[in-house]
């Protein structure tokens, strides 16, 4: 695995999060602007939908490029994201022909606004980290044994497409019902205990009929790509409400992803294997390939006023015990039609010491635990003013594929209108 060298210079230095070797995809407006297409080559942007109107880039089928989101372009099939790339690598690799018709197209990412990469269809949240659901089960039950279900099937449930947003988009700390331990009836008001998820997306290109099961082998095929997903979550809003259907309202008010789609081509030479099973899993969750991907990942927390940002956590993506593949055939097992522009969530991602927690109810081991910042502030959830930053990037030995922060800061709540007031 080695650098391929670009013309913009930038792509080439070791530290950059966008080499030749990653391209990924997204969108950005400039100056207020309209949407378009772009893929991140250093720290520029090739305008896609400049350079296919221009004709340096040919899209099979086309135009798809010019819908200010990626889903035509993801609908399309792995034949045309295989084109795609092909186009764009040669276009950009050192010595192009066209390098000056396509220096044309470049802006500074600095200079833009990073604005949602697709259009999300449907959204599916799992539960698939091991080490977060034992020490969950620890938190919550005393025990960490694990339900009997979670070693034979990728424990997931519906949220809500429509509060998917992008980085950079504050968020409020959500207003909900919760009940205090020792209270007889539950109160209504701000989360007292929001938290965050440090997960990875996965992204549906090509759906599926309904009605129709999928492999994982098949399922693999259709992932067009993945971005860092903060799963934020009200713990004291999900704890009053989730028994027995699940996570309602203490998940559905935010839920934050990079602005770059990685693809999973970019993404293959990290491929790794999912871990030793205790119980093999049923035959229709069998596959061929390695569905996990060695991604360094970080959490960041920032409050209102301090300069810098203190690492809370560092854990890897192959700490996982299921594979987005292996999420989305059990998804379209029962006959559900997977959607282009679907996004599925892995679950919280840690590690097995405190260091490689993915969550601060983990962290603060749900608030007996404060821990204590950079600033010498104490948290044990996140304060109104903070910014919480998630990162990513597959290391090699001379470039690192990157994804751009996932961030968020969260504002108080907002307020409620009077007659709910009034009725207290």
């Amino acid at each position: 695995m080695s650098l391929q060298k670009s013309w913009v210079e930038s792509a080439n230095s070791a530290d950059t999060d966008f080499p030749l070797n990653n391209l990924p995809y997204g969108v950005f407006s400039s100056g207020g602007g309209e949407a378009r297409c772009g893929v991140a080559i250093g720290d520029m942007i090739l305008d896609a939908t400049a350079a296919e109107a221009a004709g340096l880039l040919t899209m099979r089928g086309g135009p798809l490029l010019n819908a200010g989101v990626w889903n035509p372009v993801m609908a399309a099939g792995a034949d045309v994201w295989a084109d795609l790339r092909a186009q764009l690598t040669a276009l950009l690799s050192h010595g192009a022909t066209a390098q000056a018709a396509l220096a044309e197209t470049l802006v500074a990412q600095a200079d833009v606004d990073m604005l949602m990469p697709m259009q999300v269809t449907e959204y599916t949240d799992f539960y698939a980290g091991r080490q977060h659901a034992e020490n969950m089960g620890a938190i919550l039950r005393g025990s960490a044994e694990l339900p009997a279900n979670w070693l034979h099937i990728p424990i997931g449930y519906n949220g809500r497409a429509s509060s998917v947003v992008v980085s950079g988009t504050p968020i409020h700390r959500p207003n909900g019902q919760s009940k205090a331990p020792d209270a007889a009836l539950p109160s209504f008001g701000p989360s007292k205990r929001l938290d965050i998820e440090l997960e990875m997306g996965a992204i549906v290109g090509t759906p599926s009929p309904m009605g129709t099961p999928i492999t994982v082998d098949q399922a693999d095929d259709m992932i067009f790509g993945y971005v860092l997903l903060n799963d934020w979550s009200a713990r004291d809003i999900q704890g009053w409400e989730y028994q027995p259907l699940g996570p309602f309202q203490g998940k559905a008010f935010g839920t934050s992803i990079s602005p770059w789609i990685v693809t999973a081509a970019a993404l293959a030479p990290f491929r790794t294997p999912t871990p030793q099973r205790e119980h093999a899993l049923l035959p229709y969750l069998a596959s061929t390939t390695d569905g996990l991907f060695d991604i360094e990942l970080s959490v960041l927390m920032q409050p209102a006023g301090a300069a810098t940002a203190t690492k809370l956590t560092t854990t890897n993506y192959s700490r996982m015990y299921y594979s987005a593949a292996e999420q989305l055939c059990h998804h379209a097992v029962g006959g559900c039609g997977m959607r282009t522009g679907d996004l599925l969530g892995s679950g919280t991602i840690s590690g097995p010491s405190k260091s490689e927690y993915g969550s601060l109810m983990e962290l603060s081991w749900a608030g007996r635990e404060p821990f204590t910042l950079d600033t010498g502030e104490t948290r044990t959830f996140i304060e109104d003013g903070d910014t919480l930053t998630l990162r990513g990037a597959a290391i090699a030995d001379t470039y690192r594929i990157g994804f751009g922060d996932c961030a968020g800061t969260i504002l108080p709540a907002a307020p409620m209108p009077h007659n709910a007031q009034d009725k207290g």
